[in-house]
Order: C-alpha cells, then structure tokens, then sequence
C-alpha cells in the first residue's frame, strides 16, 4: 500500500490560518533594490511554497522560476515555471549555469543534509550569479524552532556563512534581519527601539503584536556569489 503523501505547504499554510497579505510583495521590492538585482533576470524560488514571494520578484521585473515538493504555487503564482522536486533527494531538474538569482526563505533549514541543497544551488548558478537565503536565527529562535516539527538544522551566523564558503562561493555576507518592513532602509533609526523590546517585551505578547513577534524572531539573511564571469 503505498503511503499518501502529505502537502506541507497546503496544511500549514492554509488560507484560513495563514491568510494571504501584501508583506511578500513588500519583501521582494526590499531585496530587489538591497542586492541591486536587475529586470529580466531569471531568478529561481527554491521551495517556493505559495509562491507570494516568486510573484512579488516577478512584478519587480524578474523571469521567475519556483521549485518545491508542493503545487501550492500552481494556484497562487500560475504565470511562473514552476516544477516539483524533492530537492534533498533528487536534486533541480535544471541545466548547469541557468540562473542569474537563487532566492529562498526558510528553506535551508528543514533540510537534514543542507550541503545538497548548496550544492545544487550552485550548480545551477550562472557564474556571477547570487544566491540570497533567508532563515531564523538558531541563538534568537531556539525556544520555539521546533514548533515546526520538519525544523532540522538550525543555522547562525557563522554556519550560514560557512557552509557557502566551503562549496565554493565568494563574497558571502551574513546579517541579521527583523520582518518588519518599517525598520527597512530609513527605517532603520527604529532598529533600538526593535531591540528594547526584544529584550523587554514578554513573550505572552507575540501572539497580539506583529511589532512584538519580529522584533524578537531575528532572521539571517545571506548572500554569496558564485565565481567566474
């Protein structure tokens, strides 16, 4: 009997518990102008998800591709390329140096044996081409990363930087990164402020404030390059 497989994305991000909102749009223009990406490049969405963020890249001028396990994206982002893969274990159906952009959020770290994913990313890579990856931050999250049972490797600072310096990439930056899209560019006067309260605010807030929750669960957000053009 074979076992049916279960959506990730369809059940954990449902409509009705996690409902569609303008932040991946708000997101994507942000990353678009910080990384100084250009219209008509082929950017891939590695487990793309929705696809809220694949869309919002799309309208900032990109040729967008996604992959992932789920076809959530069919129905949220149908103008994309969209294909299905179990990236761990099979890998992207995609040719050598195809990209200009390989983009993905909270990704990385659901896989047991990230190197693979490093590894095909930049395989599939242009040379010149950057990789941006966005995961929380293991020393500001780890009271609550495993609420997401399919949480396997947790990442800080130096690990992300590390695993795309040993397969191979160059110019690799590592930051830390709050979802709210107010302490972005200008915005950024506010970051002590986002500070205090993650020092300060209780955590019994979280579920009635946004500017609670994200000024307490810190992401890391990368870039590397890939060598040669």
């Amino acid at each position: 009997m074979t076992e049916k497989k279960i959506d990730y994305v369809a059940v954990v991000y449902n409509e009705k518990d996690r409902p569609l909102t303008n932040y991946p749009d708000k997101l994507s223009r942000y990353l678009f102008e910080r990384f100084d990406l250009k219209k008509g490049v082929k950017l891939l969405d590695v487990g793309c998800g929705r696809g809220e963020f694949l869309s919002g890249f799309m309208k900032c001028g990109a040729v967008g591709f996604g992959i992932d396990q789920s076809r959530a994206a069919e129905n949220y982002c149908p103008d994309a390329t969209l294909k299905i893969s179990d990236i761990e274990n099979d890998g992207m159906p995609y040719d050598d140096n195809f990209f200009d952009v390989v983009y993905s959020k909270s990704v990385i770290e659901h896989f047991y044996y990230p190197e693979r994913m490093v590894k095909e990313i930049f395989r599939v890579l242009k040379p010149g081409g950057i990789v941006i990856t966005m995961c929380p931050d293991w020393e500001f999250n780890y009271r609550i990363y495993f609420e997401d049972y399919t949480h396997r490797t947790p990442f800080m600072r130096v690990s992300l930087r590390d695993i795309f310096l040993i397969h191979g990439f160059e110019s690799v930056t590592v930051d830390r990164f709050r979802q709210l899209p107010v302490l972005w560019g200008k915005g950024a006067t506010l970051l002590p402020l986002a500070e205090l309260t993650r020092v300060l605010a209780p955590n019994c807030l979280k579920p009635y404030s946004k500017w609670v929750r994200f000024s307490k669960e810190i992401m890391l957000i990368s870039s590397a390059v890939k060598p040669g053009k």
